[in-house]
């Protein structure tokens, strides 16, 4: 089987409230790309992908006007994609929804969110001490994960789709305001990484076979406001100390090469200035499902020979969104 998680920037402002694509040569969401240039780089990406489930971060909207799953839907008909139908989680008013994509003649997907002791539905609010001051805090998501219950060939599968508070400091207006905010950014995704590693222990304890994907906004060693916490994001989620582990290869070549040059899933334009490059996006595994050799793949058109030797796929990319897919290609 292949998944992947892919996030599409402003995937949303493709449609209309129909779940139409809009494809004409209006501006998209992005800089300097019409809505026909990124739908068509879209099709082919997803295409070419041919992934039996998807994890789709910044799907289209879903509220009272306008349905994720109906979009997704003539999106997958309109480049005849075989994973053709799709489920999304709790609402959000971002306009970002998380949403799987996938194949349903060969898996069957549902949302299914637990409740755990300490560890609310990720709809609730859950509460931590931010700033060290013994009082908790209340968390919430502002993009809620998507717990997906996963029927495969081989039996049941868990999924948790991420997408985890941005730490940019977004409204400041000089670097005080700027610091500040980090801070308080880099807290909150941190207490929402430990809410999500509540339920990822709790599904390891019971011995569930699980997929956790996503853009996490974070990774080891990617900001140096990671040296006043200790550890990122990401570390928390997959597991410290003597704790059961996830794995994911970026991760760890990541978290042991810190001065090396490290796999990158995103790449962001900024005026004047050389691109900025990150790892964000995560596939982690449970350990029965790393012990039947999966193989990793960031679909990066300048990193990964095959999408740079094609160069319809390499421009696609670029155009379709400023992430780029993670493929996890896994025997099941």
């Amino acid at each position: 089987m292949r998944i992947a998680t892919y996030n599409v920037e402003w995937f949303n402002a493709l449609f209309d409230d129909a779940g139409a694509l809009i494809n004409d040569g209006s501006w998209s969401g992005r800089w300097d790309v019409t809505k026909a240039q990124q739908t068509a780089a879209l099709g082919h990406v997803f295409q070419l992908l041919d992934a039996d489930a998807v994890m789709i971060i910044e799907a289209p909207d879903s509220s009272r006007k306008r349905s994720s799953v109906a979009a997704l839907g003539q999106f997958a008909a309109q480049f005849g994609l075989r994973a053709n139908a799709a489920i999304s989680g709790f609402q959000n008013d971002t306009q970002q929804e998380i949403a799987l994509l996938y194949d349903p003649l060969v898996v069957k997907a549902a949302h299914d969110p637990r409740d755990d002791p300490g560890f609310p539905r990720f709809n609730g609010t859950f509460r931590m001490d931010l700033d060290v001051d013994a009082a908790p805090d209340p968390v919430r998501w502002s993009k809620p994960p998507l717990e997906v219950a996963l029927a495969t060939p081989a039996g049941p599968l868990r999924m948790i789709g991420v997408h985890a508070k941005s730490k940019a400091p977004h409204g400041a207006r000089n670097d005080a305001a700027a610091i500040r905010i980090s801070i308080e950014n880099r807290r909150k995704q941190l207490a929402q990484c430990v809410w999500l590693r509540g339920r990822v222990a709790a599904h390891l304890e019971a011995g569930d076979d699980l997929i956790v994907l996503g853009d996490f906004n974070d990774g080891p060693g990617l900001d140096e406001y990671e040296k006043l916490f200790g550890r990122s994001g990401v570390e928390i989620v997959l597991g410290e100390g003597d704790a059961a582990r996830m794995f994911d290869p970026h991760a760890r070549v990541a978290l042991s090469r810190r001065l090396a040059a490290m796999p990158v899933t995103a790449r962001f334009k900024r005026k004047g200035k050389p691109y900025l490059q990150a790892l964000l996006d995560y596939v982690m595994v449970s350990p029965g499902l790393r012990a039947k050799a999966p193989k990793w793949q960031i679909w990066h058109p300048f990193d990964h020979p095959e999408c740079y030797e094609d160069r319809d796929l390499r421009e696609a990319l670029l155009l379709a969104s400023d992430h780029f897919p993670v493929v996890l290609d896994i025997s099941l």
